[in-house]
Parts: structure tokens; C-alpha cells; sequence
């Protein structure tokens, strides 16, 4: 037992030591840890502050981006309100000159009227007083019998109503002219509200993209035989040059310009390229296009509810849709010719079916081949003539241009239904160099004639006004002027509508007193 206690001693001690340096080194680890959890701690709030951060910056870009949004809708819907309220602002500005201007017309007629009415009660005073002394002097005549006194006192009475008679035929023509004015104005301002149309734009070229630009060597072929064929079969003219990707098919002819566009797609997208598929394809086309004019023109008479047209003329009808007139499609023009003579004969009583269907045919002579001579409302008038339209039809086919008189009133509404569709605005066009150079010749065509001294084309070049000189022109050298003037426009110029020639000869003598 004395022998076993010093060695529990160290034992013991041993003991203590490794507990001690086992709280010791669990207190380090403990420590450890501890730092280290502080330490990812801070990291994920660090990474939190950050995220916090970021989404707030995404927020405030998303409300200022939100803002700005809102803040351009409120500025284009106030620059709107501003754009509405100057046009109302001019228009009523418009309305009030006009009225300030009828209020002037109206005082201007209303002067004149008191004028004519002062001259003409003076007048039948010095009349009566006259007349009081001439009655006078026959009642002292007794020599003159019954029918002497009574054939005088009717002619004194005559005398006495007669400028009484005369300004009352003059007021009632007047009143008569001025009710009919404002009748038509109503009418066809009715006329033209209840009908809307587009603007056209005219094409006389076409333009294919192609996939490649190797796709243009085999358009051309081997020593240029590919595109021989192909200009030969369609009638048409392929211009080629370095515009990347495209190829130019040019042609006065919008048919054959169709025709080839449909068949080149056709080649270009099948890739066999040689004179073979090239009449397989042309020959495709125009049935296809043969098909789209019989479909045109059928949609159109549906649309107008026109019934009994022969097939011939439902087909030259569908060859007004590949028609242009100054950028306006000859179709459209047709169909809304055919509508306005519609509602205007309805205004007037008329019958409507015979208006419209007039209207319609009115220019189909443009889509008959170039065989024919003569204008195109003759060659219409003929070719409707042929397929059984009535004298009426046809007369206003012939003479909506006046080269015949009109017979009927239907030919009349024709002429005035043509020229509103053309003359409304963006129903035709021209190119701004184009125009100026129009106005530019027509205005020295007039200036090359003796006498003139000035010209000016006004009215967008429908009239030219000359100036001629009194002491070298006279009256009658002045309305062969206009005469001759009118031929040179005819043979030299191209214009659309018409241009009307006004000559003015004006003497002008001034004296001043001093």
C-alpha cells in the first residue's frame, strides 16, 4: 500500500494535467468556431446589405423608368390635346373670316340693292308725273277718238311698269341662280362626305429581291440567253446592275410587268433557271394574273350590286386594276365614280342603277389593247355598245370627256362625278420636280406668243393667265391668241384634267388733277 501511493500521485496528476489541456484545447476550438461563425455571420450580412442595396437600386430605376413612362404618355397626350385645340382654333378662325366675308358681300348686295332701288323709285316718279301730264294733255284733245285714247293710255302703262317689271325679273333670276348654286353645293358636299377613298400611288416599275448575287448570273445565263428568253417571252425589260440582291423589271405595261414579276418569283424560288422553265413559268403567270383580272373584276361589280354585265366587260374591268392615271388606280377610280353618280342620283331623283352602273363603265376603254384607235371613251362606248349596254350607258361612256354631246342627264352626272374623283385631294399626283417643270413650260409656251407680256399658271397648272399688250393686240387678235394657245397646250404638253386659257386685254388711261 506504501509503494502503491506514490504512483497514484502522478497518476493523478497526469489526470489533472490532460483534463486541464482538454478544457484548454476545447475552449480554443470553442473560440475557433465561435470567430469563424462570426465571421460567415458577417459575410451573410455583408451579402445582405448588398442584395438590400441592389434591389433598391432596381426598384428606383423601375419607379423613375415607370415615371418617365408615365410622364411622356402625359406630354403626348398634352402636345395632342394642344394639336386638337389648334386646329379647332383654325378652324373657327376660318369660319369667322368666311363669315366676315359673306358679312361683307351681304353689305356690298344689300348697297347696290338700296342703289338700284333709289334709281328706280326716281325713275317711276319722273314716269307718273309724265304720265299725269300727258293725261292732261289728252283730255283736252277731243279730237282723238276711243281707240286712239285707249291705245295711248296702254302704251303710258306699259311704259310705266316696264323698268318695275324689269327688276323684278331681274331679282327673281338672281334668287332662281343662287337656289340652284346652293342645291348642287349641298348635294355634292352630301355626296362626297358619305364617300371615302384612299390615295393610290402609281408604280411603273417592279422590284425583285433576289437570295444571292449569284442569283443574278443565272438570270442572265450562259452569253446572256436566260434573260433573252426571258425579256422576249414577257415583253418586258430586266435591268441588272450593282444594286445588291434586287433586279429592276421595267415596263409601261402594268399586265406584262405582273406577269413577269409572278414568273421571275417563280424562278428565283424554284432555282432552275434555263429557257425551258422560263415559258413553263411565264406561262403560269399569266394564267394566274387571267385569273386575279376575271377576280377583279367581279369584285367589283359585287360591290356595287351590278347585275347583267357581260363576261368581256367584267374582264376589260379587271384590267383597270393594273391601270394608273397620275398615281390613281383606274379600277378605284372607276368603282367610286360608279358610287358617287349613285348617291347623286338619288339626291335628284334619278335612277340610281342607271347612274352607277354608267359610272362604272365610264373608263373601261383604258383597259382595251392598244389594237384600237381612237380615245379611250370612244373605244369604252364601242366595246360596251357590242356587248349589249343600253343608248344611255353608252352615250355617257362616249361623252364623259365631251368629245360627244351628252344626250341624257346620266352623261352629265358621269362628267361631274369623274371630275370630283380626280380632282379630290391625294386622289392624284405628281412629283414635286415633275410639277414645277410642268407650270415652267407651260408658262413659256404662253410667253412664246406675239403680244403676251405676262403668264402666270395658277390653280395648281389647271389655268394659265395671259397678259396680252392693248396697244399691239386687239380684241379679236386676243380670242385667236387664246385659241391658238389652247392648240399649242393640246400638241406639246402632258397634263392631267384640264387647263383653262383666260386672255386679258386691258386698257387703263390715268389723269391727275391738280
Amino acid at each position: 500500500m506504501a509503494e502503491s501511493a506514490p504512483l497514484q500521485w502522478p497518476l493523478t496528476v497526469a489526470i489533472g494535467v490532460g483534463v486541464a489541456g482538454g478544457l484548454g484545447l476545447a475552449w480554443v476550438l470553442t473560440r475557433q468556431t465561435r470567430r469563424l461563425a462570426n465571421e460567415e455571420a458577417a459575410q451573410i450580412i455583408e451579402v445582405a446589405k448588398r442584395e438590400a442595396v441592389v434591389a433598391g437600386h432596381e426598384a428606383r430605376q423601375k419607379a423613375e423608368e415607370e415615371i418617365q413612362g408615365r410622364r411622356a404618355e402625359v406630354t403626348r397626350e398634352f402636345d395632342r390635346r394642344e394639336i386638337e385645340t389648334d386646329i379647332k382654333l383654325r378652324e373657327i378662325r376660318a369660319h369667322e373670316e368666311s363669315l366676315g366675308l359673306l358679312d361683307y358681300q351681304l353689305e356690298q348686295k344689300q348697297e347696290k340693292l338700296s342703289r338700284e332701288n333709289a334709281a328706280v323709285k326716281q325713275a317711276r316718279d319722273a314716269i307718273r308725273s309724265l304720265s299725269k301730264s300727258l293725261r292732261k294733255r289728252l283730255e283736252g284733245v277731243s279730237q282723238m277718238d276711243a281707240e286712239e285714247i285707249k291705245r295711248t293710255l296702254r302704251e303710258e302703262v306699259m311704259l310705266e311698269c316696264q323698268d318695275e317689271l324689269r327688276a323684278l325679273r331681274r331679282e327673281t333670276l338672281d334668287r332662281s341662280e343662287q337656289d340652284l348654286q346652293n342645291e348642287a353645293k349641298r348635294i355634292l358636299i352630301t355626296t362626297m362626305q358619305r364617300l371615302s377613298s384612299k390615295p393610290n400611288a402609281d408604280i411603273t416599275a417592279t422590284i425583285v429581291h433576289l437570295p444571292s448575287e449569284e442569283m443574278k448570273g443565272r438570270i442572265i445565263g450562259r452569253e446572256g440567253r436566260n434573260i433573252k428568253s426571258f425579256e422576249a417571252a414577257t415583253g418586258v425589260t430586266l435591268l441588272i446592275d450593282e444594286t445588291p440582291q434586287m433586279v429592276l423589271i421595267s415596263s409601261f405595261d402594268p399586265v406584262r410587268r405582273e406577269i413577269a414579276r409572278l414568273a421571275l418569283d417563280g424562278l428565283v424560288k424554284d432555282g432552275r433557271i434555263h429557257p425551258a422553265s422560263i415559258e413553263e413559268f411565264v406561262n403560269r403567270a399569266r394564267e394566274d394574273v387571267d385569273l386575279n383580272v376575271q377576280q377583279s373584276g367581279e369584285d367589283a361589280v359585287q360591290r356595287l350590286g351590278i347585275n347583267g354585265l357581260h363576261p368581256e366587260i367584267i374582264k376589260h374591268l379587271g384590267r383597270l386594276k393594273y391601270r394608273f392615271s397620275y398615281t390613281q388606280n383606274v379600277l378605284d377610280h372607276s368603282i367610286e365614280v360608279g358610287f358617287l353618280c349613285s348617291m347623286i342620283a338619288s339626291e335628284l331623283g334619278l335612277d340610281p342603277n342607271v347612274a352607277k352602273r354608267a359610272g362604272l363603265l365610264h373608263d373601261i376603254g383604258k383597259g382595251v389593247e392598244g389594237d384600237y384607235e381612237g380615245s379611250h371613251a370612244i373605244i369604252g362606248a364601242d366595246l360596251v355598245k357590242r356587248h349589249g349596254e343600253t343608248p344611255i350607258v353608252v352615250n355617257a361612256v362616249a361623252a364623259h370627256h365631251e368629245e360627244v354631246k351628252p344626250e341624257t342627264v346620266y352623261a352629265g352626272l358621269v362628267i361631274l362625278a369623274d371630275t370630283v374623283s380626280a380632282s379630290r385631294p391625294g386622289a392624284r399626283a405628281e412629283s414635286m420636280t415633275s410639277y414645277i417643270q410642268r407650270l415652267e413650260r407651260l408658262e413659256k409656251l404662253a410667253m412664246s406668243l406675239e403680244g403676251v407680256q405676262q403668264a402666270y399658271a395658277i390653280q395648281a397648272g389647271r389655268e394659265i393667265r395671259v397678259v396680252v399688250s392693248p396697244q399691239n393686240v386687239t380684241d379679236e387678235q386676243a380670242r385667236e391668241l387664246s385659241k391658238t394657245l389652247r392648240r399649242k397646250i393640246e400638241e406639246e404638253l402632258q397634263y392631267p384634267s384640264t387647263i383653262k386659257v383666260t386672255v386679258i386685254r386691258e386698257s387703263r388711261f390715268t389723269e391727275t388733277a391738280t
